[in-house]
């Protein structure tokens, strides 16, 4: 993978990957750090949808680097498409061993949500919205 360099923006999540989260080599489980994207995605899907948003896909996860415990994992989420009821929001996660100073893209992802109302029922979004452009 090319050397790339983490994005200038503030993340959406920034936490420690800690030994619950590892298996008995060391590496942080694949579901923790989706778990980790997840949670990022939904906080700007439903900033968003000015309410609830549910995920319900998600397209192309690659797992590009193993986290280890210890490392800073940073999430970064970005919505990048905007339907009636849908919202695609592009996550990548970032490990930075808490020792250096360069971090590396270790996964990413399209996560799929959909707005619901208190019925949990697919609700339009009811404003138009722009893409913000990509940063």
């Amino acid at each position: 993978m090319p050397d790339e360099t983490m994005p200038a923006d503030q993340p959406t999540i920034r936490v420690t990957a800690m030994p619950a989260n590892a298996n008995v080599y060391g590496d942080i489980f694949g579901g923790w750090l989706m778990a980790q994207m997840d949670l990022a995605a939904s906080s700007v899907a439903s900033l968003h949808a000015r309410g609830r948003a549910v995920t319900v896909s998600v397209e192309g996860m690659a797992f590009h680097r193993p986290v280890f415990v210890g490392d800073e994992v940073s999430v970064f989420g970005r919505l990048v498409k905007i339907g009636r009821t849908s919202m695609h929001v592009e996550v990548e996660a970032w490990a930075r061993d808490r020792h250096a100073e360069d971090g590396h893209k270790v996964t990413q992802a399209v996560f799929i949500f959909v707005a619901v109302g208190p019925d949990r029922r697919p609700r339009a979004l009811g404003r138009p919205a722009a893409v913000p452009p990509p940063s």
